[in-house]
């Protein structure tokens, strides 16, 4: 008889950088999936985790099959295909096998490729959470949605998002004519220079707010709203109140990080999108496919995405047959 499998590939961040190494399988807890992981997507927040230091299995996008359930597991069953960003307070996607909660899993678009659902689910999350949660926008809403870094993984998928849910006229930003070409691509109405924002905008989304609050001032409306993703220190939020500008943070582990009752809604919205990419409103942001999934592959992923220049989403992948 042949022995069990009791270890699985996986790809751990360490001092040394990443490394190759066989780690126990995991069982499933009573609300978790355990997905065979086909491709996997890098986001800033991997570097910026590994940078912390320690011991860790990074990655927070999936796509794959599921292949067990927990004993409370109601919304899929295995050989389900999924898409997910998963909880950065739980070991991360880069392994063969991985575990879930089933209530931030969606539905993988049918229309896709596991690579090409892998670079989906982080951004897509973001740009959701950042319309829909925090500037509490729909399908009447107008205005004008000022996107910094419109070519990011999330800019990427704020323009679409608003696009084809929202009323809103979207202006992104970008300095290279490739950023350019792709933010008018996926929908925008307009795209300017980092340093030459537009004045009279209702809404703004930042991934980079670090010395810009005094200029956002300036451009909103007053009445305005700006969410912001990153964590610059020492903000000063006074130059907003004279015209009563409201300021978000977004973190699409929030909902994950503290079990909170909503916690479906990510469910609800990955499937929700997977639709809208199955009808061609919405389309996946990958424009870089590596393979196989190991260490090395993984690392050239890393230092694609912190050299700041990528347009779309760079995902490794398992090898086309």
């Amino acid at each position: 008889m042949m022995p069990s499998v009791v270890s699985m590939p996986s790809v751990v961040s360490t001092s040394n950088g990443l490394r190759d190494v066989e780690l126990p399988i995991p069982a499933p807890g009573p609300r978790d999936l355990q997905v065979r992981v086909r491709a996997v997507s890098v986001n800033p927040v991997d570097h910026k985790v590994r940078r912390g230091g320690g011991d860790k299995v990074l990655g927070w996008d999936a796509a794959g099959e599921v292949v067990a359930v927990g004993s409370e597991v109601s919304l899929f069953t295995p050989g389900d295909e999924v898409y997910y960003a998963g909880s950065i307070d739980r070991p991360g996607t880069n392994s063969r096998l991985h575990l879930v909660d089933e209530r931030i899993v969606g539905r993988k678009p049918r229309s896709l490729d596991f690579a090409g659902a892998a670079a989906l689910p982080l951004t897509t999350i973001t740009a959701w959470e950042t319309l829909f949660d925090r500037f509490r926008l729909d399908a009447g809403s107008t205005g004008t949605l000022l996107v910094l870094g419109a070519a990011g993984g999330v800019g990427s998928m704020v323009i679409q998002l608003a696009r084809a849910l929202t009323g809103l006229t979207v202006i992104g930003s970008a300095s290279r004519d490739e950023s350019r070409k792709w933010a008018l691509d996926l929908g925008a109405h307009d795209v300017v220079d980092h340093h030459d924002l537009p004045e009279g905008v209702d809404y703004i989304f930042s991934p980079s707010t670090a010395g810009r609050i005094e200029r956002f001032a300036e451009i909103l409306r007053p009445g305005g709203a700006i969410t912001a993703i990153d964590e610059p220190e020492g903000l000063d939020l006074l130059p907003l109140k004279a015209k009563s500008i409201s300021f978000h943070w977004e973190l699409m582990f929030t909902r994950p990080l503290f079990q909170t009752p909503d916690m479906i809604v990510q469910h609800d919205l990955l499937d929700r999108v997977a639709d809208l990419v199955d009808a061609g409103a919405i389309r996946s942001t990958l424009t870089t496919r590596l393979s196989p999934i190991n260490a090395a592959t993984i690392t050239r992923a890393h230092e694609m995405v912190e050299g700041g220049h990528m347009v779309g989403k760079v995902v490794v992948a398992e090898p086309l047959e």
